[in-house]
């Protein structure tokens, strides 16, 4: 009896002992893998803001002077060449023709423009501290093409070393040339001209003597 239960208690250890492994054996669990990485991150590269380059910027261009306006431009282009004795700033504004004439205000006319040319290469030389004031200045305009200009003056200089002053009324007649404006005539005449070079027919009557008051 005693035998028997040996036997048996033995076979419970060896069967609890057996049942042990088997529990411990399928219990244990086999190690985590480990969590797969993210994805990288793709970063979509921000758009560059392109400024566009500022265009150089252009010059600004004058458009030619029409009309009186331009008129006027080149007479005064005539006066400042007269005033600093410039031969090529005075017969740049004159028609470059054989047609250009200027009654001048000694009486004489000279014709063409390389006359006009020749006449101011010899003289202008000689001439010193020009002074010229010109007023009562009138642009009258004859069309798109044609415009005429009066005006007074007067004139002081030293010529070949000597002071001497002249006045008169001068009259200019312009042509548009294209976008450029010429003189293709002068007309000068002196305030006091000679008498004795005046036809009786245009004279001025003589101021006749206020009479004297009695007392």
């Amino acid at each position: 009896m005693k035998t028997i239960l040996a036997f048996a208690f033995l076979v419970a250890v060896s069967v609890s002992s057996a049942f042990g492994q088997n529990t411990n054996s399928s219990t244990t669990k086999p190690p985590a893998k480990a969590p797969a990485p993210p994805p990288p991150t793709v970063t979509a590269p921000k758009s560059q803001a392109t400024t566009p380059k500022p265009e150089p910027k252009k010059p600004a261009t004058v458009p030619p002077a029409t009309g009186a306006e331009a008129v006027n431009a080149a007479f005064n282009e005539l006066i400042d060449g007269i005033r600093h004795a410039n031969v090529g700033e005075v017969t740049s504004v004159y028609w470059n023709a054989p047609q250009l004439s200027l009654f001048n205000f000694n009486g004489s006319v000279t014709k063409g423009w390389d006359q006009v040319k020749k006449n101011r290469e010899s003289s202008y030389p000689e001439i010193k501290d020009v002074k010229l004031d010109v007023r009562d200045k009138s642009i009258t305009m004859l069309g798109r093409d044609g415009a005429v200009v009066t005006c007074q003056w007067t004139q002081s200089q030293v010529y070949k070393g000597t002071p001497e002053t002249a006045s008169g009324r001068m009259t200019l007649v312009f042509k548009r040339f294209g976008t450029t404006w010429k003189a293709i005539h002068l007309h000068s005449s002196p305030d006091s001209p000679n008498p004795a070079s005046i036809p009786p027919s245009e004279q001025l009557p003589k101021a006749s003597p206020s009479a004297t008051p009695t007392p």
